[in-house]
């Protein structure tokens, strides 16, 4: 399968919503990208209209129909019935024009080979040969059928698609003529790649739109564009619509509309138990049928306005247009299928059990990662679509499990606020530290109620955070060294508290011993001093009455 859907890497979140929405989960997983699986994938569109970072794109052919108009060739718009609700008040000629400008030699309605299409259908029912009979105008339908009821395919009518029926037309009366169809559905790039012969190139509605803007085109209102009682097929992209065209008057069939992918996939599965029998069943795989079509919903969704649009814009009666041979209506569809390599159950346990799924309760079966069960997971998780990580709850309770271990075993006490300066969650540390008996006494309350609150209303206010200030928590007897953060994403404060009081008493307690230690150590200085300027006092005493009597005995000496 061409690649028709690609990836813009770098958009892809890994929010998983594609897969959440792929109907038969095409997508793969790798490196927290999502990757769409070509030979799995039934081109419904589900994904590129999902995605909420638009990483899902189509691939324009503008290029290419730019080329073919540069040939020389006469070129041909096929244009889907679901214009009219595309381009609000814009006829077929009000739309022919635009595309002239463009440089297409003409524009019809593909509701002309819807006609043609529904005849067919009507031989199938009228001759009654068939037991179930389902219409294959939708190629989503079909891809679903060929690629996942492959046993169902005698079922399907092996008719022409509307696009193909109207093309092959076109080039019976316009020799060598290219045709490009215009639609709401990306699948019609797939099916025009699968059979190259009837149509040469397909252009979205959005891509038209986007190539009229470059070329400053404008959408005007033609007045030719009047009500035609012969276009009774412009109803074919609404719910029911094909059967609305028929004679549905063969008493043997029941005639049943099923649209959405999941409607589809029920009544394939009710064929394969034989559940239904005598079925004239309509198929599209977009819910609301073509008018619910991919490019459509992504941008110009409004189901009841576009029914009423189309609705309005038909007619009572079938085209005039020659049938195709009955050769030229056959289209051949075989079976796409590609075997996958599955899983023992040993094997899914194992994968179970790296997730934390070890008995059957552990298997919530959420579907939050994109699958309905976590078994459906563990397969794809050993065919290489998902990885481990895609189990959010498991995530989830690792993550919680992991910042729960650290909150409750730290040793710093951990307050956590919000907006409102109410506690909503406080550890062991921080209830130890402040005498707080229980969580639940604290939980929901003012942080004023525990701490002064001066401190957070800065924080909050400022948005500056503050880091390792001592504060001394005067009611509980505490020292603490405190770090305040706003987180302003999450609109919530954290409170870490490291308890400091044994060191601050430690040091108080050093500090007390030091001053009396300098303390005994002045008294020893001055009571040393003081000995010392009493024995120099007596010193100075003996030396002055030993300088006497030296004196005296000298001048005896002299005098004899």
């Amino acid at each position: 399968m061409a690649d028709f859907l690609k990836l813009k890497k770098s958009n892809c979140k890994n929010c998983y919503k594609c897969i959440r929405n792929c109907p038969v989960k095409s997508i793969r997983f790798s490196a927290g990208q999502a990757n769409i699986v070509g030979n799995e994938c039934i081109l419904c569109g589900r994904c590129f209209v999902v995605c909420p970072q638009n990483a899902k794109e189509i691939v324009s052919e503008v290029e290419q129909v730019k080329y073919l108009l540069a040939q020389g060739s006469p070129v041909v718009a096929s244009v889907a019935p679901s214009f009219i609700a595309n381009y609000n008040g814009i006829g077929i000629k009000a739309l022919e024009k635009a595309l002239q400008k463009l440089g297409f030699t003409a524009a019809e309605e593909t509701a002309i080979g819807a006609t043609m299409v529904k005849k067919e259908y009507e031989k199938m029912t009228a001759d009654g040969n068939h037991d179930i009979i389902i219409s294959s105008c939708c190629h989503s339908a079909n891809l679903l059928i060929q690629k996942y009821f492959p046993a169902l395919l005698p079922y399907l009518a092996n008719i022409k698609s509307p696009m193909q029926a109207h093309c092959t037309d076109i080039k019976l009366r316009f020799p060598g003529a290219k045709t490009v169809f215009i639609g709401p559905c990306v699948a019609k790039k797939d099916e025009a790649d699968k059979y190259p012969e009837y149509v040469d190139a397909v252009l979205t509605f959005e891509e038209l739109t986007n190539w009229f803007e470059e070329e400053n085109i404008k959408l005007i209102t033609d007045p030719e564009d009047k009500p035609l009682e012969e276009s009774r097929a412009r109803l074919f992209p609404t719910v029911g619509g094909i059967l609305k065209t028929m004679n549905c008057d063969n008493e043997k069939y029941t005639y049943i509309a099923v649209d959405g992918v999941e409607n589809c996939i029920a009544a394939l599965r009710d064929i394969e138990q034989g559940n239904i029998h005598k079925c004239f069943i309509e198929m599209s795989a977009c819910s609301g049928s073509c008018i619910g079509g991919p490019v459509m919903e992504k941008y110009h969704r409004s189901p009841i306005r576009d029914f009423g649009a189309v609705s309005s814009y038909a007619g009572n009666n079938d085209f005039e247009t020659d049938i195709l041979p009955e050769n030229q209506m056959i289209k051949e569809m075989p079976p796409l299928t590609k075997s996958k390599e599955m899983p023992t159950e040993e094997e899914i346990s194992a994968i179970l059990a790296q997730i934390g799924k070890t008995k059957k309760e552990d298997e919530l079966n959420c579907g939050t990662c994109g699958y309905n069960t976590c078994r459906e997971k563990a397969i794809a998780v050993y065919q290489g679509k998902a990885d481990l990580s895609m189990c959010l709850p498991f995530l989830k309770e690792k993550a919680e499990n992991f910042s729960g271990n650290i909150i409750k075993n730290t040793p710093n006490g951990i307050i956590v606020l919000n907006e409102e300066l109410e506690v909503q969650q406080i550890n062991r540390a921080a209830m130890k530290i402040m005498n707080i008996p229980s969580a639940s006494s604290v939980l929901g309350e003012q942080i004023v109620r525990i701490m002064d609150p001066k401190e957070f209303i800065s924080v909050r206010k400022s948005g500056r955070g503050i880091r390792d200030k001592r504060v001394y928590l005067a009611e509980y007897g505490k020292y603490v060294e405190q770090t305040i953060i706003f987180d302003k994403e999450y609109r919530i404060l954290f409170c870490i508290m490291r308890d400091i009081t044994e060191y601050e008493e430690a040091k108080e307690r050093k500090e007390a011993i030091s001053k009396q230690t300098v303390d005994i150590a002045d008294k020893v200085v001055e009571k040393q001093m003081r000995i010392v300027q009493e024995i120099a006092s007596l010193l100075g005493e003996t030396a002055a009455e030993t300088k006497i009597a030296l004196t005296k005995l000298k001048e005896s000496i002299e005098d004899e």
